[in-house]
This record gives structure tokens, sequence and C-alpha cells, in this order.
């Protein structure tokens, strides 16, 4: 991939269930940020659905999407994102990764999950920029942090890093908390917002033991995981001290904080 003049930012969002689709002040929101954001070349985005060891890069050819979730209205089935495969920043990945001895694997049948293409409906409507989506292989903050530096220097190269989970996620405590915003989401939400702004890295990578509530907000850390990714990232090019909150507050009583650097 050659070279662009403006580094892209990297991103870390709250990607939301299919309903986000009808709560029109987020998706009001999510494309708010997009058109404030330069144009990518492409986007590559982690996702908390896919979680595969080695590294895999998904489809690099328009395939259908993954309707990871259950016992929703048809509708939401029916919702279709063809944005043009990456196979360019496909090979940029596997160069990087595996040129650092981290092995690579494709599944070229696998399609955006809903992590992935409910946020980019709202953010990139047109489905006109190329999304490579690429796993987890591992839920270790310190290896993906890792791997987010690593993949740094696509930033230079018009490339959109996104991180896509969920700032607090137990869908388990919301069944029995009532209505409202639970405390342990709240707490939670406020203490990693001032461990980001006094970039506490290492706080933010023992958040299990460091945060109140830190294992009820994230009883398995998958939707919290992805934050790692951006903030290698960000880190590698000198810019944790440009992280804002681009959205704040509470969905269904889970912080939908997200966050852009750079």
């Amino acid at each position: 991939m050659n070279a662009v003049a403006e580094r892209m930012p990297a991103l870390y969002l709250s990607h939301g269930a299919p309903p986000l689709a009808d709560d029109a002040d987020w998706t009001r929101e999510l494309a708010a940020w997009s058109a404030a954001l330069p144009r990518p070349k492409a986007i590559l985005i982690v996702s908390a659905h896919w979680e595969e060891a080695p590294l895999a890069l998904g489809a690099t050819e328009t395939v259908p999407l993954v309707y990871d979730f259950w016992g929703f209205p048809e509708r939401y089935y029916a919702v279709e994102y063809a944005a043009p495969g990456a196979p360019e920043l496909a090979d940029s990945v596997r160069k990087l990764l595996r040129g650092a001895g981290t092995p690579v694997q494709d599944v070229p049948d696998r399609g955006l999950d809903h992590g992935a293409y409910v946020p980019l409906v709202e953010m990139f409507p047109e489905a006109d920029v190329p999304v490579l989506q690429v796993s987890m292989p591992t839920l270790d903050p310190r290896k993906l942090l890792e791997i987010g530096r690593k993949l740094a220097p696509l930033r230079d190269e018009g490339v959109l890093i996104v991180g896509s989970g969920f700032f607090t996620h137990n869908l388990a405590a919301l069944r029995h908390a009532g209505g409202g915003v639970p405390g342990w989401s709240a707490e939670f939400d406020d203490w990693g917002t001032r461990a980001l702004l006094a970039q506490d890295i290492d706080a933010l990578l023992d958040f299990e033991n460091k945060a109140p509530a830190g294992r009820l907000a994230h009883p398995r850390t998958e939707h919290f995981a992805p934050l790692f990714v951006t903030l290698g990232a960000s880190e590698a090019v000198g810019e944790l001290d440009s992280g804002r909150s681009v959205i704040d507050g509470f969905w269904m009583g889970l912080a939908k904080r997200s966050l852009q650097f750079g």
C-alpha cells in the first residue's frame, strides 16, 4: 500500500447490538463521527465477536455477512453491507505480522460479523470503503497491545484501525439490575475514562484487578479486549495523549463510550 500524507486516527467503538439501528441518537453520533474523519483508504476492524488463533484474516472479497445473534426480529437478518474486500490491506497485514513472528491464517469465506457491520452501516452507509476484519488470536491484553503496535504503520497508509467492543458488557447482570444504569457499569466507565486520560496503560492492562467492578463490568473480556489493539496502534506513534471520548453515555445500562486517538 502506498503511503498517504495524512495519518488516519485509530478508534475504539462500542458497536451496539442490531437494534442500534433503531436508536436515533446513537446512529446520529456515529454518522457525525465518520463525517469528521479523514476519508480512509481502507478499514481494518477487530471485533469482539471473532476470536480465532492463529490470527485470521477474513474475506478479501465481498461475501455474505455473519448474523451472529439469535432471537431478533427477521428484519435484522435482512441487513446487507456489501463493502469491497481489501486484498491489498491483507497483504500488508501479512507482511507486518509475519515479519514480526506472528502467524497469520486466511479464512476467505468469513464475512463481517455484527461487531463490524452494525457500526459501519451507520458510519459508512454507502459501503464504498474496503474493509478487512481481523480476528483476535487471544484475549491477553498485552499480546493485543503488541499486535496493535505492529499494525500501527498502516495508519500512515490511509488505513483506519478500529477496535470494536463495548466499554462495559455484562448482559447476565443487566437482567437482574432493573431499570437505569447499574452501579458497576457507571463505576467502570468512570474509572476507565480517568485511566485513559492519565495514559495509565499498566492499570488498563490489569483492569480486572485495578478497576472497581472490573470483573463484573467484563466477566469475560472479549468486549474490552479490542481496545488494546487500538491503544497499541496509538502508543506506537506517540499519540496516547490525543485520546478523547467521541461518544459517551449508556445504552440499556451499558457504557457506550467510544474513543479516538489521533
